[in-house]
């Protein structure tokens, strides 16, 4: 990432990364510093931090975030998967542990599918990420995809934006988002934006 070409030839001070791709890579903020152009977003560790699913899973878990069960580092075997699925029961999900966007990602329902999607998930996400490593959860049939978009300060100062329902996938990617998010209790919606916030503090 070259954020000197910004700053030197255009007089560049600040970036907007907008949304997804750069807006999600710790490379780009911290080139954004290191070149002296001020990143709109959040610090380069903390971009690292929650892209990282395993640690970003860790740090809601300190933030008192509920989160559905799953391995606590980078799973290096089939047999961990295994045992993981032994314990809590199919179906589970492999993600890949550093990255998004729906690569890396099977669903499990039987433990005679175990090793071809391990197999599979880890191609993907090597793939796709540079790193193939993968985390493993239970997996949530039908589950709701709903975000709590957040703005945050350099002062520590967090407030939500409330929320909007991005269920409707295919493939994993999100196709619509709808906001707000629909036939949501008032109290869920109160605990999402207020451990959304509490998150985001965390970090």
């Amino acid at each position: 990432m070259n954020a000197h070409f910004f700053h030197q030839d255009n007089g560049v001070d600040a970036i907007h990364p907008g949304y997804g791709f750069l807006s999600e890579r710790a490379d780009f903020a911290q080139a954004c510093s290191d070149a002296g152009v001020r990143f709109v977003g959040p610090s380069p560790e903390t971009v690292r931090k929650m892209g990282d699913k395993v640690e970003a899973r860790s740090l809601a878990i300190g933030a008192g975030v509920p989160v559905v069960p799953g391995t606590n580092s980078p799973i290096s075997s089939l047999q961990e998967a295994h045992a993981f699925a032994q314990t809590y029961g199919f179906p589970i999900i492999f993600k890949a542990a550093y990255g998004g966007g729906g690569r890396g990602m099977r669903v499990v329902r039987e433990y005679e599918e175990l090793e071809e999607n391990y197999q599979r998930a880890y191609s993907e996400a090597l793939t796709a990420f540079g790193n193939g490593a993968l985390f493993v959860e239970k997996f949530i049939e039908k589950p709701r995809h709903i975000e709590v978009q957040i703005l945050g300060d350099k002062y520590g100062n967090v407030i939500h934006l409330y929320e909007r329902d991005c269920s409707i996938q295919r493939r994993h990617q999100k196709v619509v988002e709808i906001a707000p998010a629909f036939q949501l209790e008032a109290h869920l919606r109160d605990r999402l934006h207020a451990d959304a916030v509490n998150l985001a503090k965390q970090v």
